[in-house]
């Protein structure tokens, strides 16, 4: 018998896990912000507590749209919402400024691994011994 040859590991789907995984722990993190709202912003009744809360439900449900196209443009554009809010909540903005930091790195990552995929050279596509 003729062993098929496995197939080669997609590290873009790695990556969207990544992807989603980071979503979530900044959702959190917008959400641990909602006690800092209601005592600085206003309280959570107000436009900047719906705001917040609104772009916290948005991080998570953008987890299921992490394969689509469009999926790195709205997850920039919600980092530029939550560094906008600078004028209603500051602690806010430093989330949006931090997390947006991240985002940036983590597509140079993807850019990165983009190249030696094209390049042939990631280990999984090196032949096994």
């Amino acid at each position: 018998m003729t062993e098929a040859t496995p197939k080669p590991k997609d590290p873009m789907k790695g990556f969207r896990g990544v992807m989603s995984g980071t979503l979530i722990m900044e959702a959190i993190t917008v959400a641990l912000a909602l006690p800092v709202v209601n005592k600085l912003g206003g309280g959570i009744s107000t436009g900047t507590g719906w705001t917040v809360i609104g772009v916290a439900v948005l991080l998570v449900l953008t987890c299921g749209f992490v394969k689509r196209p469009w999926a790195v443009p709205l997850i920039l554009g919600l980092q530029v919402v939550l560094i906008a809010l600078v004028f209603w909540l500051p602690a806010i903005t430093v989330l949006g400024v931090i997390f947006l930091v991240v985002w940036l790195w983590l597509l140079w990552l993807r850019k990165d691994v983009a190249r030696r995929m094209a390049a042939g050279t990631l280990a999984s596509q090196q032949p096994q011994p």
